[in-house]
């Protein structure tokens, strides 16, 4: 019934489409972008339910406060507690490996806030887990969902992330000046 509810809302009344070419594996990392509006959650999850499945994703402690927190951690949020100096990589890549599925969700921007300076954690998540990035783009303009590449990250994260933000650079984000790829 939720499957149903949200492709009628997704794609009827909200008039998205999408082109995914790229299957989903049962553990992989998604590295979603532009992500300049809280509406791109709302889509975002509105997507995950038309298409059948569920993805955790980070978001920080401050939303985890009652009665929003236990929604959050239904929806599949991580609280992210970000003044400590403890490796979530580390601690998510094992979660990951030691599971039969892994699928998180991630705004390499990692704010809604124009960021030039991407965050690294999809990309050693990744890697230390073994696991493939799927790039999903959410293209406001074109109301229009993409995926069409992925990425097994190898360790040169220079190169490899200059291929991520030359993926992401064609899409439009709902404030598209909030969306910076240098």
């Amino acid at each position: 019934m939720i499957q149903r509810l949200s492709q009628w809302l997704l794609y009827d009344v909200m008039g998205y489409k999408k082109n995914i070419t790229v299957e989903r594996p049962k553990k992989y990392v998604i590295a979603l972008a532009p992500h300049t509006s809280n509406w791109d959650f709302v889509i975002g999850h509105l997507f995950a339910w038309a298409e059948g499945f569920k993805c955790n994703f980070m978001i920080k402690k401050e939303w985890f406060f009652w009665p929003l927190g236990y929604l959050m951690r239904a929806l599949g949020g991580i609280p992210i507690h970000r003044s400590k100096q403890m490796s979530t990589t580390d601690q998510l890549a094992k979660v990951a490996r030691e599971s039969d599925t892994f699928r998180l969700c991630v705004t390499p921007e990692g704010t809604r806030k124009a960021n030039p300076e991407w965050k690294r954690g999809f990309y050693y998540i990744a890697l230390k887990a073994d696991i493939p990035v799927l790039l999903y783009g959410l293209d406001y303009e074109k109301k229009l969902i993409v995926c069409t590449k992925s990425l097994r990250p190898t360790g040169d994260f220079d190169r490899e992330m200059k291929e991520v933000k030359d993926y992401f650079r064609v899409f439009k984000g709902r404030k598209p000046h909030l969306f910076v790829v240098d």
